[in-house]
């Protein structure tokens, strides 16, 4: 069961690589036309989505691999509040992102929207990586 879990546990961790290169894609906003930008919206829309399902795979994985060992319970703490801000702020840059689209495909400008993804795609990346080191450095007891 163990060998299992730590199969879906690096799953999901691939899975949640899209928090790596969001930040990435939304600074391209800027340079594309609008239906570009409708079109790379609704991939980060989908792609986010996808993000959330590694996400959720990741703590319940990892809700049982943490039970398999003895770590310390400031690390536990500390690894579900960034999991849920992680959580929150993907959930949160969906609706700029849906925005974007909505804008693109009304003809609209969307710059306030693709700013407020661009910040919030950095600030995703930043508690991607420090999660990333938390779980290759753990507090163990």
């Amino acid at each position: 069961m163990y060998n299992v879990m730590i199969f879906l546990h690096i799953v999901g961790a691939i899975g949640m690589g899209i928090y790596a290169i969001l930040p990435f894609l939304a600074k391209r906003f800027r340079q594309l036309s609008t239906p570009a930008q409708e079109g790379l919206a609704s991939g980060l829309v989908s792609a986010g989505r996808f993000g959330q399902y590694s996400l959720v795979l990741q703590l319940l994985t990892g809700g049982y691999l943490i039970s398999q060992a003895d770590y310390e319970v400031s690390w536990m703490v500390t690894i579900i509040v960034l999991f849920l801000a992680l959580g929150a702020l993907s959930g949160i840059v969906q609706a700029p992102l849906k925005r974007i689209v909505a804008s693109a495909s009304g003809g609209q400008d969307a710059s306030s929207n693709i700013s407020r993804v661009q910040t919030l795609s950095f600030v995703i990346l930043i508690i991607f990586l420090v999660v990333v080191w938390l779980m290759k450095n753990p507090w163990l007891a």
